[in-house]
């Protein structure tokens, strides 16, 4: 009992000093770029990696929108961002990513209202326990994590190219490096047992393979389009259900993990610092360039994955611009 009580403290012990090691250790945005007069949206941002974002640019001038599903859990937390940080320009617009209708109505409406955008941060995701459909029948991991911003990009890069130098910042995961298949015909798990991680990993993976392509077809236009890794961080990502899975698995990375002020500081380097607009095509760590998984550089497969997400969207030659 001793012995099994002695094990149990010095797993513990291990796992806080690894933690601690493991944040100090973590890159951070280095450039005191001020934003002001640039418009810059970013998805999820009532929580998590996504709050502390918004926050840091709110901070540095830019007019913010917070695309969030919660308006009023999102209100609160913009008026703190606007006391904080004495920026008024802070503002929430309604955004349902995994609802195709909710994200081509925000895309009407910000294009009505608002003359440019400088960046755009595909930050919102979910790890699902349980297979659940949007309503347009797509698996709810998926439709968020990877279809909806695939959609929202498309609709808004014709402001991005008005805009120009411009940047698209996708929240990627090193997830990605265990997905074990790619198949085209059953992204939305249809003929493959579902399971919380293999749909996750999938779509980060799908991030990676999208933002290549999306890169490629941008080339020479002055926006440029890269993703990221994190890091371990404790957000609510896997615990959107309030399931005993998600609670345990938020409170273990909160031990070992980074706050989501360090989270934050690859998506917020992406956005403002000044060279991060010679590169695109890239998959980034730390605020560093680094090596994705192979089958994430897989150029064929990124071509038909974006030819499969057109469809699945049923994006509409009115709403192609590259």
């Amino acid at each position: 009992m001793l012995v099994a009580v002695a094990v149990l403290v010095a797993l513990g012990l291990l796992i806080v000093v690894g933690g601690a090691i493991y944040r100090r250790q973590s890159g951070r945005c280095k450039s005191t770029r001020r934003m002001d007069g640039k418009t810059i949206i970013v998805t999820g941002a009532s929580a998590g990696i996504g709050l502390a974002t918004a926050e840091d640019l709110a901070r540095r001038g830019a007019r913010v929108i917070m695309a969030c599903r919660n308006a009023a859990k999102a209100g609160k937390l913009a008026e703190e961002i606007r006391e904080k940080t004495g920026n008024k320009e802070v503002e929430v617009r309604v955004l349902d990513i995994s609802d195709f209708d909710s994200v081509r109505e925000f895309a009407r409406e910000f294009k009505k209202t608002e003359k440019r955008l400088d960046v755009l941060i595909n930050n919102a995701g979910v790890g699902i326990p349980d297979k659940r459909m949007t309503k347009q029948g797509f698996e709810l991991t998926m439709a968020t994590n990877h279809y909806g911003h695939f959609l929202l990009t498309n609709l808004l890069l014709d402001m991005l190219k008005a805009s120009a130098p411009s940047r698209v910042v996708s929240v990627s995961s090193v997830a990605h490096k265990y997905c074990s298949k790619v198949d085209l015909d059953d992204l939305n798990f249809n003929k493959t047992p579902y399971s919380v991680f293999p749909a996750y990993a999938l779509s980060k993976l799908c991030n990676i393979l999208f933002t290549k392509e999306l890169a490629r077809k941008l080339t020479g236009t002055g926006v440029v389009a890269n993703c990221l890794h994190p890091g371990v961080v404790a957000t609510e990502v896997f615990n959107k259900e309030n399931t005993w899975l998600g609670s345990f698995l938020t409170l273990l990375v909160g031990i070992i993990g980074k706050q989501r002020d360090g989270g934050a500081q690859s998506s917020i380097y992406l956005a403002v610092a000044k060279e991060a607009q010679d590169v695109s095509g890239k998959y980034f760590v730390d605020c560093k360039e680094s090596e994705c998984h192979p089958s994430a550089e897989d150029e064929g497969l990124a071509k038909k994955l974006w030819e499969v997400s057109e469809q699945d969207v049923q994006l509409q030659p009115s709403e192609m611009f590259y």
